[in-house]
C-alpha cells in the first residue's frame, strides 16, 4: 500500500525527461519524520518531497504513490517508481478525475457534460463502451479518437509500470520500452522477461539479476538470446567493435549467462548457446559475416558505407589546371607551400574523395585556407560547405580558414540526438559540390553511413584530421580505416611549421607519438611533480589561478583522464576550483536544482546536442539556434527561473528544468576536449590512472594547447602513458570491405595490393 496523497507544489520539472520534484500534502502518518516539513499548515496536513519521472502534476486528483523513502541532497525524499490516481467513487471524484487534464481532449465543460449523462458509471463507459461518448455533444469521431488514445495509453502505461516495478525501471525508459516493442509490450514481458534484452540500452545483467531472484528459468532460450544481444550490443557502446568473432562472442555469452550460477547442473551448457546463436543467424536477427557477428543495423552501415566510398572513389571528377589559381592565392595568404602540402592541394582537386592527415604545426590549416581559396576562383558559383563532427571544432574550422561558416555534421545532415536516440529529419540528398570535414578522427560509423548516403553524384569530400588522436567516442574507426585501406588519396604531412623554433609542444608530441619518452621541456611544455592525487590537485588548482589571472579563463582549461574517481578527476576539480575563484557571496547570485548548483560567472559545459536553443547577440539580436555537447561558456545572468550563458559573444538562456545538460567546466575530460584548442592546458597525471593512460590519450590532450603545456603528477605515469599504445585494435571490416567492393566493381586488383593490406593491418 503506497502513500495517498496530493499536489502541494512542483519544486522542479523537467520537460524533457519528465522528471520532477514535487512537494505533496497527506494526512497519512506512515510518513517517517525525517522527511516531513517543519512547517505548519493551516490545514494541518504532512507535507513531504516526492521525485520521479512522469507523476501527474494536478491538484484535483488525489495519487496513491509507491516507492523508497532516499536520502537526497535535501533531505529525506520519496522516490516514486510506480503511482495511480485515486479516483473516489463519487460524482465529484470522477467529474474531478476527467477535468484534471490527465486525458487528452477532455476538459471541464466536456468532463461535466460526461457525469451529468452518465453519472457514476462514466469511468466504466470510458472504459468499456467509449462509443457512446458520441452521444455527449462537442465529441466529435475525432476528438473520441483523441480521448481512447489518451486514455488507453495511461492505463497501458501504468500497467507497464506496475509490471516493471521489479526492475526499478523509470516511466521514461517504460516509455521508450512502450515504443520499441509496441502495444504488447507487457504481454511480451509477461511471456519473457527476457524480451526486454531487445531493447537498447536495457541491459541484460539488470534483467537477468531480478528473474533469477525471481526462480526464473536459466536456461529460458530468451535469456540465451538476451545475453547474445547483450554481449554484441556491449561490444559496440562500450568498446567501439562492430562486430565480434563468432568464438569471442559465444564465450562472452557463456559468462555472462554462468557467471553467478554455482551449481553446474544449472548452467547453461555451450552447445545450447551455440544452437540460439545459429538460430538467431538463420532468423537474421544477427548477421554472420565470415564468422564474424554483427547486429543488422550496424551490418547495414557498414557494408552501404564501403559501396558508397568505391562509388566516390570511381567518380573521376573533370580535371582542371589550378596552377594559376594557386600561385594567387599563395600570393594573396603570403605564404610558401611545401612539395607535401602541395600534394595535397592538388589531390584535392584530383579525386572526388582524398585525405589530408598530420600532427600540430605541419600546415594542415594552411592546406585547408589555400584549398578553398584556389577551389573559390575557379568554381565561383558552386557550393562550399564546411563541417567537423562537434560545435566547438566547426566554430575553430570557420575562425581558422576565415570562411564565414562551419556546421556540426549533425546540423548538415539534419541530424538531432545522440547514440540510439538519434533521428533524422531529412533524407534528401546534401546540397554541397565541395564538402570538406575537418577533425574527421571523431567520425564514427553511424555518422559516416549518414554522410555517405546522402552524397550527392559528382559531390567533391575532402577529410581533414589527425590520425594519432583518440578514436571517435562512437563504434568503429572509420579515419584510420579510410588512411589504411590502400584506396583513398591520403597526404600526410610530417614537417613542423607552426611552432617557433624554440616551442616544444608540437615536437613534444611527434616524440610522444614515436613513443620517446626523452622530452624537451621548458616554460612553453613544464612538468610539476606530485606524489599524490591530494598534492596534484592542489597543484592543478593553484596553476589555475595563476594562470587565468594573467590571462583569462577562457584560455585555460584542465583536462583530466578521469571524470569522477580521485581528487584529480574532472568532477572534484570542478568542485574545488568553484569555491576557490568563484565562491559564494550575497554579490553572486545562483541558481539551484536538480542536485546542481550554477552562479553568476561560473564555467560550464554544454553536456547534450540542443538544436533548438535560441541563441542571441549582446543587442538581443538573433545569431541562429543550436549548442552542442563540448561547448564550453559562462553564466553571465542568474535569475531566480532561469541563468543565461555566454558562448563567445553568442548568449543562450536555460530555464531551470534545462540546467541538466550543463556542468561545470573549470576541468574536463580529454575526451571531452576533442576537437577544442586553448591557450593554455593543464594536464594531471598519476599512476592511479593507468587503468586509462595511453600515448594517444597524452598525444590528444598537450595538443588541444596553443601556447603551453603544465603537466602535474608523477613522471613514471607519463612514462608509462606514453610507451603504452591505447588505441586497441577495433573490430571493424571497413577497410577490407572497401578493398573488396573496389575490386569487385572494376575487376582488377588495388595497386599494390599487398602493400594497402599491410598499411590497413598497421593502422588497425
Amino acid at each position: 500500500m503506497g502513500i495517498v496523497a496530493s499536489l502541494d507544489k512542483v519544486l522542479f520539472c523537467n520537460t524533457t525527461s519528465k522528471y520532477s520534484v514535487l512537494r505533496m500534502k497527506t494526512d497519512d502518518t506512515s510518513v517517517p519524520a525525517d522527511a516531513r516539513s517543519p512547517y505548519r499548515y493551516h490545514d494541518h496536513l504532512i507535507r513531504f518531497t516526492a521525485v520521479g519521472y512522469e507523476i501527474p502534476q494536478t491538484e484535483t486528483v488525489k495519487l496513491e504513490l509507491s516507492g523508497e523513502w532516499k536520502s537526497g541532497k535535501y533531505g529525506l525524499q520519496l522516490q516514486v517508481e510506480r503511482w495511480q490516481e485515486v479516483v473516489p467513487p463519487t460524482i465529484a471524484g470522477i467529474r474531478n478525475y476527467l477535468a484534471s487534464g490527465l486525458l487528452k481532449g477532455i476538459g471541464e465543460k466536456t468532463a461535466d457534460a460526461i457525469v451529468r449523462r452518465f453519472g457514476l458509471e462514466s469511468l466504466k463507459i470510458l472504459e468499456n463502451q467509449p462509443k457512446r461518448l458520441l452521444e455527449i455533444r462537442g465529441i466529435t469521431e475525432e476528438r473520441l479518437a483523441e480521448i481512447q488514445n489518451a486514455y488507453t495509453q495511461t492505463r497501458r502505461m501504468r500497467d507497464l509500470l506496475t509490471l516493471l516495478a521489479p526492475y526499478n525501471v523509470t516511466p521514461t525508459s517504460a516509455q521508450k520500452i512502450y515504443e520499441y516493442l509496441g502495444p504488447a509490450c507487457a504481454d511480451l514481458i509477461r511471456e519473457s522477461p527476457y524480451n526486454l534484452c531487445q531493447v537498447p540500452t536495457f541491459g541484460f545483467k539488470r534483467v537477468d539479476a531480478i528473474v533469477q531472484k525471481s526462480g526464473g528459468n536459466l536456461k529460458d532460450p530468451k535469456r540465451v538470446r538476451g545475453a547474445l544481444f547483450y554481449a554484441l550490443e556491449d561490444a559496440r557502446s562500450k568498446g567501439g567493435h562492430l562486430y565480434l568473432e563468432g568464438e569471442t562472442l559465444l564465450k562472452k555469452s557463456s559468462q555472462l549467462l554462468n557467471e553467478r550460477i554455482p551449481l553446474p547442473q544449472m548452467r547453461v551448457p555451450r552447445d545450447q548457446v551455440e544452437q540460439e546463436l545459429s538460430a538467431m543467424i538463420i532468423g537474421d536477427e544477427v548477421v554472420s559475416n565470415q564468422g564474424n557477428i554483427y547486429l543488422p543495423r550496424v551490418f547495414l552501415q557498414e557494408s552501404e558505407t564501403a559501396q558508397q566510398i568505391v562509388d566516390l572513389l570511381l567518380e573521376r571528377p573533370k580535371q582542371v589546371n589550378i596552377l594559376q589559381a594557386l600561385e594567387e592565392v599563395k600570393a594573396e595568404l603570403g605564404i610558401t607551400l611545401s612539395k607535401k602540402q602541395l600534394d595535397g592541394v592538388e589531390m584535392a582537386f584530383q579525386y572526388n574523395l582524398s585525405i589530408i592527415t598530420g600532427g600540430p604545426g605541419t600546415g594542415k590549416t594552411t592546406v585547408l585556407k589555400t584549398v578553398i581559396e584556389v577551389y573559390r576562383r575557379l568554381y565561383p558559383g558552386n557550393k562550399l560547405s564546411l563541417a567537423a563532427p562537434t560545435g566547438k571544432a566547426s566554430r575553430r574550422m570557420a575562425e581558422t580558414t576565415g570562411v564565414s561558416e562551419a556546421q556540426t555534421l549533425h546540423s548538415l545532415l539534419g541530424l538531432y540526438g545522440d547514440d540510439e536516440e538519434r533521428r533524422i529529419r531529412q533524407q534528401e540528398p546534401l546540397d554541397a559540390d565541395f564538402l570538406i570535414v575537418d577533425e574527421t578522427s571523431m567520425m564514427d560509423m553511424w555518422l559516416a553511413h549518414q554522410l555517405f548516403k546522402r552524397l550527392r553524384p559528382g559531390t567533391k569530400v575532402l577529410f581533414v584530421g589527425d590520425a594519432d588522436q583518440l578514436e571517435s567516442v562512437g563504434a568503429g574507426d572509420v579515419f584510420t580505416q579510410l588512411i589504411g585501406c590502400g584506396i583513398v588519396p591520403v597526404t600526410v604531412l610530417d614537417e613542423i611549421f607552426r611552432q617557433a623554433k624554440d616551442s616544444r609542444i608540437a615536437y613534444n608530441a611527434k616524440f610522444i607519438n614515436e613513443e620517446k619518452t626523452g622530452l624537451y621541456y621548458g616554460e612553453d611544455f613544464t612538468f610539476i611533480k606530485a606524489e599524490s592525487q591530494e598534492e596534484a590537485a592542489d597543484w592543478a588548482c593553484k596553476l589555475y589561478r595563476e594562470q587565468t589571472a594573467l590571462s583569462s579563463i577562457e584560455q585555460v582549461e584542465i583536462l583530466c583522464p578521469f571524470r569522477t574517481e580521485g581528487a584529480v578527476s574532472a568532477f572534484n576539480l570542478n568542485e574545488t576550483i568553484r569555491e576557490d575563484i568563484n565562491p559564494p557571496s550575497e554579490a553572486t547570485p545562483e541558481i539551484a536544482c536538480g542536485g546542481k548548483l550554477f552562479r553568476l560567472h561560473d564555467r560550464v559545459m554544454q553536456i547534450k546536442n540542443n538544436y533548438h536553443i535560441k541563441l542571441h547577440d549582446e543587442t538581443g539580436a538573433s545569431v541562429g539556434e543550436g549548442v552542442f555537447n563540448g561547448d564550453i561558456g559562462t553564466v553571465c545572468s542568474v535569475q531566480p527561473d532561469k541563468i543565461e550563458v555566454n558562448y563567445d559573444g553568442r548568449f543562450a538562456e536555460y530555464s531551470k528544468e534545462a540546467l541538466d545538460e550543463l556542468e561545470l567546466s573549470y576541468a574536463i575530460t580529454i575526451h571531452k576536449s576533442m576537437g577544442s584548442e586553448y591557450e593554455i592546458v593543464i594536464i594531471p597525471l598519476m599512476a592511479a590512472h593507468r587503468i586509462l593512460l595511453s600515448k594517444n590519450l597524452i598525444y590528444t590532450a598537450i595538443t588541444r594547447a596553443k601556447r603551453r603545456v603544465l603537466l602535474v603528477g608523477e613522471k613514471k605515469a607519463l612514462y608509462m602513458a606514453i610507451q603504452k599504445n591505447g588505441k586497441g585494435k577495433r573490430n571493424t571490416n571497413l577497410g577490407q570491405r572497401i578493398q573488396l567492393y573496389y575490386k569487385a566493381v572494376t575487376h582488377r586488383p588495388i595497386p599494390d595490393m599487398a602493400a594497402a593490406d599491410e598499411k590497413l593491418k598497421n593502422a588497425s
